[in-house]
């Protein structure tokens, strides 16, 4: 349904009602019962919670897990947990709920006894696909595939999905040099011990604050915290530093140029050591919003000559859309608000888009079989609720949805970063894919806290930055509710 037909209707909640300012008003939900608002009767993480968290700590170590959830009870934009707090959740499984909880449509895909077999029978998909799998393929990740992508490799999780991009990249840049020759023995036997010529010297470079994953090839490319990579052995490949912009743009645009122009440089000279050194760089690997390592965002024109610096040095250009991927920027792939001249070589993608995998040109095929290849390949009862989800997304025009509730965000935070700007600050975002940095990781990580206590679910990402990740079914009367809690914990936190 188009935004412009929603009715408006108020919280039914008379006691949520009260907390709120008069002007707040619900637009009618896209998911049938969701709770009005959030509610919390214990602390976070309450009795039971604590209770199960000792359970699975003798089984596990487990000081990450922030409250056992009731997914039974979740729904929509709020997860419940055990212990019967309802939380709005912005924080979406680190953005990989494209729908929120126990969607009704994707609940009927798992109800359909015609689907029931594909959840069943897991299979070997680069040995024995189901039939349909091509038909499968062609409306769920082709339907939304970017622009002059024809091609697409499905995988697990984002990690192996940036993994095999990379092995992809590695064998086209190796196949450029042999010049379309056959391999040869000898580099049969060599790459058997290690050693060249059959192991390449080639490498991929990557950005400061990326994060691409934690297998071990993605690992060296991932910049965003140390505690990712301590005690990991580390590949010798190029980095170069992701822009760093001074906020409201507006008022600083000739020093954010002055940034693009420096970190494009630092591109140019990686290129000229690395390949000068015969570490031959093969693939340049980059976010669009640099997610973990703090929401940090870079214009157009530094990806479209970014992409220009990657073609003239022969390189391949992977576009990893792990987390930025799926809409929550207000179209489905965020570098499209980039309109880069040509498609990026690879876009990688996961999370939101359920299973993973890769879009690549024509050209990065492989030129023989097993060469991009595991037991799975990934999952097909995944596609299956990927088929649907984009029906869903189209059938309600959830990313115009996505974008009024984005402004509604981003204008809300703007305003809060005038009168509170010792705690909020250097808000940016695109669609619902927003942040804004504390004035310290103590204070951003109180605001975190706080905000669980006034039932907001929210999470941090990089040193100072809360991130906001909610479902694309997160409307703009949910923002209002976000926004009224946050203002609460700004208040509570500027008179203490």
């Amino acid at each position: 349904m188009a935004l412009s037909r929603l009715n408006t209707f108020t919280i039914k909640s008379s006691l949520f009602r009260q907390q709120l300012p008069q002007n707040v008003k619900c637009l009618s939900n896209l998911i049938l019962g969701e709770p009005s608002g959030p509610s919390v009767k214990t602390p976070i993480p309450g009795p039971k919670s604590k209770e199960m968290i000792s359970e699975l700590n003798n089984i596990q170590f487990s000081n990450t897990v922030i409250y056992f959830t009731d997914y039974n009870k979740s729904i929509g934009n709020y997860i419940v947990d055990v212990d019967g707090n309802v939380l709005l959740d912005v924080y979406t499984q680190i953005s990989s709920l494209p729908l929120g909880y126990n969607h009704p449509d994707l609940l009927k895909v798992l109800q359909d006894p015609d689907n029931q077999r594909t959840f069943i029978n897991r299979p070997s998909l680069g040995l024995f696909p189901g039939q349909g799998w091509p038909q499968k393929l062609t409306s769920s990740l082709m339907a939304v595939a970017p622009k002059g992508h024809t091609q697409v490799t499905t995988m697990a999780c984002g990690s192996c999905s940036n993994e095999n991009a990379f092995k992809a990249a590695f064998m086209w840049y190796r196949n450029k040099q042999r010049g379309g020759a056959p391999i040869t023995e000898e580099e049969n036997n060599s790459c058997m011990m290690n050693v060249g010529p059959g192991s390449t010297p080639f490498t991929i470079m990557s950005f400061k604050g990326g994060f691409h994953g934690r297998t071990i090839g993605v690992l060296s490319t991932t910049h965003s915290k140390a505690i990712h990579k301590l005690d990991i052995p580390a590949l010798d490949w190029p980095i170069a530093s992701f822009p760093r912009y001074k906020y409201p743009l507006e008022d600083f645009v000739e020093e954010n140029k002055a940034e693009d122009r420096k970190c494009l440089a630092e591109v140019e000279e990686q290129f000229e050591k690395y390949n000068k050194a015969g570490k031959f760089v093969a693939g340049v690997v980059i976010e669009p919003i640099q997610a973990e390592g703090g929401d940090n965002h870079a214009s157009p024109e530094f990806f479209q000559e970014l992409q220009r610096i990657t073609k003239k040095n022969g390189a391949a250009l992977i576009i990893d859309e792990v987390q930025t991927g799926g809409g929550a920027s207000g179209k489905y792939w965020c570098h499209e608000h980039f309109h880069l001249p040509e498609p990026a070589d690879f876009v990688t993608f996961s999370k939101k888009m359920l299973t993973g995998g890769y879009y690549s040109l024509p050209e990065f095929r492989p030129q023989q079989g097993y060469r991009i290849f595991n037991t799975w390949m990934g999952e097909p009862s995944k596609v299956l609720l990927l088929e649907k989800v984009v029906e869903v997304i189209k059938r309600d025009n959830l990313l115009s949805i996505v974008q009024a509730s984005g402004k509604k965000l981003m204008d809300g935070l703007m305003d809060m970063s005038k009168r509170y700007p010792q705690h909020l600050k250097n808000v940016r975002g695109i669609g619902t894919f927003c942040a804004f940095d504390s004035s310290s990781a103590e204070k951003r990580d109180e605001i975190v806290a706080k905000l669980k206590e006034k039932g907001v679910q929210s999470g941090g990402c990089g040193d100072l930055s809360l991130r906001i990740r909610p479902a694309l079914v997160f409307q703009p009367y949910h923002a209002d509710i976000f926004l009224h809690q946050l203002e609460k914990v700004l208040k509570k936190i500027k008179t203490a």
